[in-house]
């Protein structure tokens, strides 16, 4: 076991919090079977980064926005086998409700649903595929989850299971612990995972540190203090 130190967690959605993987694959390979793509690359490419994304890359000349719009109509009405990873809600329950927030490449619509269907907090600084130009691997998904919550993405963590969304965490300039629910270890360090455990269980919030302030000129706090996480590592 280990001890860190950060101001706050910025969590990734799906193979981190939630067992969503089921419903995405039968979501992609379906879309991808009626249009003439091989469903296991689809589905192998779909997973972490933005559904527009994916349209775009397999269908240049297409209706994005159309297409885009179905893949999002068919997962939220898929939420079978959508359920909580272990130890998520335990890890979320124990955090101060301004010290964490979900950064998804879904849509808004689709993060709400799934959250809910899973039992979990819905945040109140939620950051999502709707509030960002460039999706993971590109850093601006997590410049927005630190900002948002005030603080600089240099005392962050990032809790990601995918190589773009560790490449995304790690641009941001955030620290990056690494789920092996969606892909082996040494791909996640071969992407530059700081840390790689099992999931959320694997994580426990120790007693606060020092006082800190954060970054926002219209909210300074001298009262803020570190989180001290322990983390459990394999082996």
């Amino acid at each position: 076991m280990i001890q860190i130190q950060c101001e706050a967690l910025l969590f990734d959605m799906d193979g981190v919090l939630i067992n969503s993987t089921p419903a995405v694959a039968r979501v992609w390979a379906r879309w991808a079977i009626e249009r003439g793509l091989n469903p296991e690359e689809v589905v192998a490419r779909a997973h972490g980064r933005p559904s527009l994304t994916t349209v775009k890359e397999y269908l240049p000349d297409a209706d994005h926005d159309a297409e885009n719009r179905e893949v999002e109509r068919r997962e939220i009405a898929d939420l079978e086998g959508v359920v909580p990873l272990p130890g998520a809600l335990d890890l979320l329950s124990s955090l101060p409700e301004d010290r964490w927030t979900i950064v998804t490449s879904c849509t808004r619509a689709l993060a709400e649903v799934r959250i809910r269907a899973a039992g979990l907090p819905l945040p109140k600084k939620l950051v999502t595929s709707n509030d960002i130009t460039n999706g993971k691997p590109h850093p601006d998904p997590y410049l927005k989850g630190a900002f948002k919550l005030g603080f600089s993405p240099a005392d962050c963590v990032v809790l990601e299971d995918v190589p773009a969304g560790v490449r995304s965490g790690k641009t941001a300039g955030a620290k990056v612990i690494a789920f092996t629910t969606t892909v082996e270890s040494a791909v996640l360090r071969r992407s530059g995972a700081d840390w790689v455990l099992q999931s959320c269980a694997d994580i426990t919030l120790a007693a606060p540190a020092e006082p800190t302030r954060r970054l926002s000129p219209h909210h300074l706090r001298s009262d803020d203090k570190k989180l001290t996480l322990s983390l459990h590592l394999p082996g």
